[in-house]
């Protein structure tokens, strides 16, 4: 029997969870409702608010699960990339629990992660996880990648974005228009009430299969500026029409170039996940594809799209099948190339 606690420390929200034989038995995650006065995470208070948190919520997840930390075999934790001052509190709370109960340590990828997400199981008999080779469209505040994923250890980068990610343009567009933060999760809802066909904002043709939104985000921004000088209330009149064109955009952006991956390499299965996973316009796209294209999509439920520790527990678990643990003096690492 093995059973796994995961710790995701890596950004604004402390979660833990417990996988016992690849089958989740409790997630919990603690949202740090802080920065939102800030318009974005102040790193210096995501790791105070950890350093609070951490302690309950581990406790929460052993309890919920019905485990006593005596039954740990290997404890997961992410181990980068994040916010430097985040991942250290949970690197140094698995160390010390590590030592404590003399048991091996396992460090996570947070980018394997997300993608591995696909393979949480809620029950034994759950068979819906990808069957290798597939493509994922990794979409978050930071990362737009399209990765093709050989093996849970074998993952190839084949696109990515050259500048900013399809996560951050949803936010800063947000912003601009003075929607609050996160963004994203606001553009969505109000997109739902517009006319997504109203404005039209431009459109990078980058070769290959990499991205870009530096443009789309110039081109949301003057055609404010210009709007705005005609009439000062042009964004509270046109809010939900804004937002549907804007996530339209972005989310066209995002499958064309997965869509041309899929067809060069001959790959039906793809799998989308990270936070912009949970945007509906995108869920919306994923589904049409699968009608148009004969793909066999995968879609993280909701509570597997933004940061949680139910997906770090379940790279800690295929790692542990392989022997693959970490050494104490291990570092956390707030970048990475996958």
């Amino acid at each position: 029997m093995i059973t796994i606690l995961g710790i995701e420390s890596s950004c604004d929200d402390t979660a833990a969870a417990v996988i016992r034989d690849g089958v989740l038995l409790s997630n919990i995650i603690s949202s740090q409702k802080v920065h939102e006065s800030y318009g974005g995470v102040v790193p210096e208070l995501a790791s105070r608010a950890h350093q609070q948190n951490i302690i309950p919520v581990v406790d929460q997840a052993l309890k919920k699960a019905g485990v006593n930390k005596d039954e740990l075999t290997a404890i997961a934790f992410t181990r980068g990339p994040g916010l430097m001052g985040s991942l250290l509190v949970g690197t140094s709370f698995a160390k010390g629990l590590s030592s404590a109960l003399n048991i091996p340590m396992i460090d996570v990828n947070h980018l394997h992660a997300h993608v591995l997400a696909h393979f949480i199981k809620e029950d034994k008999d759950d068979n819906s996880q990808p069957q290798y080779p597939f493509l994922c469209l990794l979409v978050s505040g930071g990362n737009s990648q399209i990765i093709l994923v050989k093996s849970y250890k074998d993952m190839e980068i084949i696109g990515q974005t050259i500048d900013d990610a399809a996560g951050e343009a949803f936010d800063k567009c947000a912003k601009v228009m003075g929607l609050g933060y996160p963004g994203g999760p606001i553009v969505d809802r109000l997109a739902k009430e517009g006319d997504a066909t109203k404005f039209k904002f431009n459109k990078p043709h980058i070769p290959g299969y990499d991205y870009s939104f530096s443009g789309l985000k110039t081109s949301f921004l003057y055609l404010l500026r210009d709007e705005l000088k005609k009439d000062t209330d042009f964004i509270e009149k046109n809010k939900a029409d804004l937002c549907a064109s804007l996530q339209k955009t972005i989310i066209d952006v995002l499958m064309e170039q997965l869509r041309k991956a899929a067809k060069d390499l001959g790959i039906k299965e793809v799998a989308v996940a990270g936070g912009v996973s949970a945007n509906s316009g995108l869920r919306a796209a994923f589904e049409d594809h699968a009608k148009r294209f004969g793909w066999k999509i995968h879609i993280p439920p909701f509570g597997y799209t933004t940061d949680n520790a139910a997906m770090i527990a379940m790279t800690g678990y295929f790692k542990y099948e392989d022997k693959d643990f970490c050494p104490m003096e291990a570092a956390p690492f707030s970048r990475v190339v996958m």
